[in-house]
């Protein structure tokens, strides 16, 4: 975490982005707003922030009467993430304190908070062991996800939803996919270690960096010959080809809500095939380009609505279809913490109604004997096993191929003993794999 520029000035920018994400807003965004020269040490300590929210929201409770101006508790509340536990804090506590005083007194929005502020983290200072006992009796402030996600956790993961909380509580590493079309991963991994890049396998074609670097930086990304892709993420074009029988010519493919064109890219990386790269947003469509431009790819892109294909789609159907369907992204809230405390609890049936919806819409492309992957990056069984379900329960000519399941995120290289996970670090997936056969009438009334 840079030193160059005071403490203050980025807690400041973190706050900043806190009070964004209070507002409804993105932390993607937010932080893009920071100037550039604090831009990292700043989103740095906001994640760091969104990841032990409950537990600060519950000490600052116990400070305050009531909460006081948006901007102010926002100040107050990183503060108090940061400096809760002595371990993982990014500084000292008696540092952090003075540094959010400082903050609080150089910006307007705060200034005559300052006092207030100061009391605050002066008493947390002198009574932290007791308040952080007595906020432990708060689920919130012990898992620091909202009320309404742990208890759908512990629904529908009542052995695991401890194990699937600490996880997101955590940072993710960066992992990296290798272009094998181009480069052997042992050559690739040998490369790294030259240039002093020290990492491990996972998966078929990934790499876990043991630190993060930009990605100008790494060695052999300019070139095409790396991505930056969680391990996770990396099944999703694997499933679909696995075994796929190969026609006369190249295997047409659909990968609907393509953006940002890391699952199109790992396709062609590993097929000849013709892939038409759909997605509602023109502007995400421009990353699918550039992504595929570095690699030296080439693909169909269009913005299109998956959910309407009489507007985008040439009639002839496809050998496999990958629906990577928008969900709640409960699974990687490891790289984006900001995504618990926006989501609602009402966007999981929202949001499952639309994966419906494209599973409908996309179902009658899929030529006979090809086959549809669905995944989605959440962990609640509506966005998955449920979905699937019932999809199969409507159509009797859908088969329900040999697939992960439900992946549970996990950290390190040991992970969780559970049937359907991959060994290895890797955020949390659903994945379902459809052969399509032909439609059986359903049975006559007996014989009279």
């Amino acid at each position: 975490m840079s030193l160059a520029l005071p403490l203050w000035r980025q807690l400041q920018a973190a706050a900043c982005v806190l009070a964004a994400v209070r507002r409804g807003e993105s932390a993607t965004p937010a932080v893009a707003r920071v100037p550039a020269e604090l831009r990292p040490a700043a989103q740095a300590l906001a994640f760091h922030a969104l990841r032990q929210l409950g537990r600060a929201e519950a000490l600052r409770t116990h400070l305050a009467n009531r909460a006081p101006p948006p901007e102010a508790d926002a100040l107050l509340c990183t503060a108090l993430a940061l400096a809760w536990q002595e371990e993982g804090a990014p500084y000292p506590a008696f540092t952090l304190v003075d540094q959010a005083v400082e903050a609080a007194k150089n910006q307007p929005e705060t200034r005559q908070q300052q006092g207030f502020i100061n009391a605050c983290l002066r008493r947390f200072l002198r009574e932290r062991d007791a308040l952080v006992a007595a906020t432990d009796k708060d689920p919130v402030a012990r898992w620091n996800h909202p009320r309404w996600w742990i208890a759908k956790l512990r629904q529908d993961h009542p052995a695991h939803w401890e194990a699937i909380l600490a996880a997101c509580n955590g940072p993710a590493p960066m992992t990296l996919r290798v272009n094998t079309r181009r480069v052997q991963l042992e050559d690739m991994q040998a490369r790294l270690a030259q240039a002093g890049v020290a990492s491990e396998r996972v998966g078929e074609h990934g790499l876990v960096l043991q630190q993060a670097l930009p990605v100008h930086a790494i060695p052999g990304f300019a070139e095409g010959l790396l991505s930056v892709q969680d391990a996770g993420a990396q099944l999703a074009a694997q499933l679909l080809l696995r075994d796929l029988p190969a026609g006369p010519g190249p295997l047409r493919i659909l990968d609907a809500c393509a953006a940002p064109g890391g699952k199109t890219a790992h396709i062609l990386e590993l097929a000849q095939a013709q892939v038409l790269a759909l997605d509602v947003d023109p502007v995400r469509c421009e990353r699918i380009d550039q992504n595929l431009q570095r690699l030296g790819l080439q693909a169909q892109v269009r913005a299109g609505d998956a959910a309407a294909p009489a507007a985008w789609w040439d009639g002839q159907p496809y050998d496999a279809i990958l629906l990577d369907a928008p969900c709640t992204a409960s699974g990687i809230v490891r790289r984006h913490p900001d995504v618990r405390w926006l989501r609602r609890e009402s966007d999981i049936a929202q949001l499952a109604q639309l994966q419906r919806k494209l599973l409908q819409a996309l179902w009658p492309l899929l030529k006979p004997g090809g086959r549809l992957v669905y995944c989605t990056c959440s962990v609640f069984r509506a966005e998955g096993e449920a979905q699937i379900a019932a999809f199969v329960a409507r159509h009797n000519e859908a088969r329900l191929l040999p697939g992960p399941g439900h992946l549970i995120p996990q950290p390190g290289a040991a992970g969780l003993a559970l049937p359907d996970n991959q060994p290895g670090d890797h955020d949390g997936f659903y994945y379902a794999v459809l052969q399509k056969g032909a439609r059986h009438a359903p049975p006559g009334p007996p014989d009279a």
